[in-house]
This record gives structure tokens, sequence and C-alpha cells, in this order.
């Protein structure tokens, strides 16, 4: 009885360890030369009950984000990755990713004194196999309040799209954004698969089509 027992309990500890995500060295061995790993986040995107991963790698004038879904309690690498994005290669730090409900959300910090916040809305579309773009929020600002910005909220799910004036108010060390001329507006729903998503610069004019 007790050697059932023991065996019983040395399987549940083996599949618990394969159903772990990999860790940052096996990532890490899947990049080429010159590439590194910025940030990785693991989350159940497929609604299996087992961590899959999404993972931000820079290189040489350029960084991509990564989706690779878990089979059998394991990532594969001996594939290509599940969706790609290429992101700005010069962020203003390291994106930040969360995965809820299904949903993995990037946010990203990109350009110089003029700077765009962008925050990625994806889930897996089970049909067709791929990440798809379902919300894209994106502001552009002044980091030193030398002028106005904008805001940009698109549900690609619904069409529907707000959008905001940032008006700049004050100067100095008084100086602050006033948000104004809030506009809402539907848009004819089309599909972004991850690696067709819109910059957070571009996604102003994408969604105004």
């Amino acid at each position: 009885m007790r050697g059932i027992i023991v065996v019983a309990l040395s399987l549940a500890a083996n599949g618990t360890q394969a159903m772990q995500p990999p860790g940052d060295a096996q990532i890490k061995a899947d990049l080429s030369r010159g590439e590194e790993l910025e940030t990785r986040i693991a989350g159940d995107l497929n609604s299996d009950g087992v961590d899959d991963i999404a993972y931000i790698v820079r290189g040489d004038d350029k960084r991509t984000l990564r989706v690779r879904l878990a089979g059998k309690g394991k990532i594969d690498f001996g594939h290509a990755p599940l969706g790609m994005l290429d992101l700005d290669a010069y962020p203003l730090g390291a994106a930040e990713m969360s995965v809820a409900k299904g949903v993995l959300v990037v946010k990203d910090l990109t350009g110089g004194t003029t700077a765009t916040t962008a925050t990625y809305r994806f889930r897996l579309d089970p049909e067709a196999g791929r990440m798809k773009l379902i919300g894209l929020d994106a502001t552009m600002y002044s980091r030193t309040f030398a002028h106005d910005g904008s805001e940009l909220s698109w549900n690609l799910l619904t069409g529907d799209v707000i959008t905001s004036t940032l008006k700049l108010s004050g100067s100095g060390e008084n100086a602050s954004y006033q948000k104004t001329g809030l506009k809402r507006f539907r848009r004819p729903i089309r599909v972004y698969w991850m690696e067709d998503a819109p910059s957070g610069e571009d996604a102003f004019d994408a969604a105004a089509k």
C-alpha cells in the first residue's frame, strides 16, 4: 500500500513539473545570436488549464513579441510561434504583460520626448489557431509638456472607438494635460491578427479608416 502511495505521489509530482512553464534559461536557449529576453509572462491562453507563454525578444534594431502554446504540458519550441508582432526596437523601458481570462495584455511605451503608450489586448481565435487583436488603447503625449496630446480606445470586437484630445494646460512645474473633445464613433469590424496589429502611433489613423 505504501509503495502505491509513493508511486502515485511521484506521478503527480512529475505531472506538475511537466506542466510548469519554461524558465528563462529554456527560452534563451531558443534565441539566435545577438538576441536577448526582455520580459515574459505565463498564463492559460487556450483554456486547457495549462500555462502558455508570451515573451519579448530584443536584437539588433529588432524587437519581437512571441506567443507559444503548451502541448501535452510542454512548450513546443520546434515550430514557429503561434503569434508574433514586431515592436518598436527602442522602447522607453521594458514592456509590461499580463494574462487574464485568456486575454494577453501588452503595454509598451515608445518614442522620445514625444512618447506613445500602447496597450494591446490579444485573444486566441480557436478556429484560425491564431492570436487576434481585440482591443488597442493608445496615448500620444509630450513628456516635457511641449504640445497637446491625443488618446484613443478601440474595441475591435464591436468597432467602437473613443478619442479625445489632451489639451496642454499651464507651464513649467504647473504643466498638465486636460482631457477634452471626447468623441465616440463606430467603424466596420475588421480582423487584425497579431502580426498585423498597428503600432500605437499608427492606431489613430487605422481606427479612423
